[in-house]
């Protein structure tokens, strides 16, 4: 905790007395007689706390001084002092930014006091805003490629309502992102975000995690607990990896949506719930549904609003600006200055095709930053790993056979709509498949059709 104080007002006797106090108290002290002496010393150094009188003998008062600090950015906390106080002036200093405001004669211990949670609370603040900061970073949604920039305008319509949105692709594409950036942008944005990975939870855990359990439901109950859908209440709640939900959990959402209640396992008590649900899946649903794996109703429920992430592959234009972006934030968390990549190095990470998306780009940076010692990376300072420059459809690194499949498909399809200048009927009739089926596999794979 800084521990700086500036005193300002225009009595010496004040002055003094508080100075000493204060220097007791292992504060350092500085002080000024006059505004303009304050926002001069002010500027000149960084101090925790400015304990400033509102009637000062000449020159511009202390409301005024205080006004043209918090113009300059200076985040001090403010503790005003005066011998005329009023409502009015209280409520002047309150919207100017002012922690307390302090009537003479003054009591010395409150003083002190008050400077103490002043500079307290000023400290938490900026540290809430580091860490916001660090959030911030984290969650940034990086690239100006179309697919991208389209993305973020989808975003910005779509957030300031309440409406539900499911957001498809592959992993590693950043669905995380996508559902922080419309919560962090819609009127809910000062509640909580709370997730869940329906993959990452035992299957019999479930329904505990979202909508709690009374004492003793289960064995190991000892308490009631709240589940994820009490706790977003008034916020927004993300379901993630939505296709691994089984069909009794998938019930349970469903009536959820549908009534805004539910019962915890366990209770016959409803708890009623305003919560907007943000969902994902690296899975194509429709499959699900037709192998009856999925219900079609929670589908509808939950596909309001469709976002469709596109891989890392279609935006390798913004490669660079991950690099760089990873490169800061990186080398930042680990105490060093960013590396310099050479354009060799740059190019080969843009020829990569990157079947784990932005997920696998940024693990590669973090090695680099971690296990390099040099300032500058090249191209054979880079980890091993297939930068032939392949197609999708071509290559054999894929993570999975479904992650091959959908590449071939997508590339076929988009193949068959170019020879049929779009038209997504004829495609269908060459393709020898129903024209929906063509459509419902287009949209699983990100094609835009006519």
């Amino acid at each position: 905790m800084s521990k700086s104080v500036l005193i300002v007002d225009d009595e010496p006797g004040i002055r003094d007395t508080l100075r000493a106090v204060l220097e007791d108290e292992g504060f350092e002290v500085a002080t000024a007689a006059t505004g303009e002496a304050c926002l001069k010393t002010a500027a000149a150094g960084n101090f925790a706390c400015i304990l400033l009188d509102i009637w000062l003998g000449k020159g511009i008062d202390g409301l005024e001084t205080m006004s043209r600090l918090k113009a300059d950015g200076n985040d001090s906390a403010v503790v005003m002092i005066t011998g005329h106080g009023n409502i009015e002036t209280a409520v002047r200093s309150t919207k100017l930014g002012a922690f307390d405001f302090i009537e003479k004669p003054l009591s010395l211990e409150r003083i002190v006091l008050t400077v103490k949670n002043a500079i307290r609370q000023r400290d938490l603040e900026r540290t809430n805003q580091l860490l916001q900061k660090d959030l911030a970073d984290e969650y940034l949604m990086v690239g100006e490629s179309i697919a991208m920039r389209a993305l973020r305008k989808q975003i910005s319509i779509v957030a300031p309502s309440d409406g539900r949105v499911l957001i498809s692709g592959e992993s590693g594409t950043g669905k995380e992102l996508v559902a922080r950036a419309i919560h962090s942008q819609s009127k809910r944005r000062s509640a909580p975000f709370v997730e869940i990975n329906s993959a990452a939870i035992p299957e019999e855990l479930v329904e505990s995690e979202l909508f709690g359990h009374a004492k003793g439901a289960f064995s190991g109950a000892t308490s009631p607990k709240k589940g994820k859908f009490e706790i977003a209440d008034g916020a927004t709640l993300f379901l993630d990896e939505i296709g691994d939900m089984s069909p009794r959990v998938q019930a349970k959402v469903l009536r959820v949506l549908e009534e805004q209640r539910f019962e915890p396992v366990g209770s016959n008590t409803p708890v009623k719930v305003d919560v907007r649900v943000i969902s994902a899946t690296n899975k194509a649903l429709d499959d699900l549904i037709e192998n009856g794996n999925f219900r079609h109703d929670l589908f509808y429920r939950l596909n309001v609003i469709p976002f469709q992430v596109p891989p890392l592959r279609e935006r390798l234009e913004d490669v660079p600006l991950l690099i760089d972006h990873f490169n800061r934030r990186f080398s930042s968390d680990n105490g060093k200055k960013p590396k310099v990549f050479s354009n060799e190095a740059v190019e080969r990470l843009c020829d990569h095709t990157w079947p784990g998306n932005v997920r696998e780009l940024k693990n590669t940076i973090e090695r680099v930053i971690i296990m390099n010692p040099k300032t500058k990376v090249g191209a054979d300072d880079l980890p091993e790993f297939g930068f032939a420059g392949e197609k999708p459809a071509s290559s054999f690194r894929f993570p999975s056979f479904k992650a091959a499949t959908d590449a071939y498909q997508r590339e076929f399809i988009l193949h068959k709509l170019a020879e049929h200048d779009g038209n997504v009927t004829k495609a269908a009739e060459e393709m020898g498949v129903d024209r929906s089926h063509l459509y419902r596999r287009m949209r699983n794979l990100g094609i835009q059709g006519k």
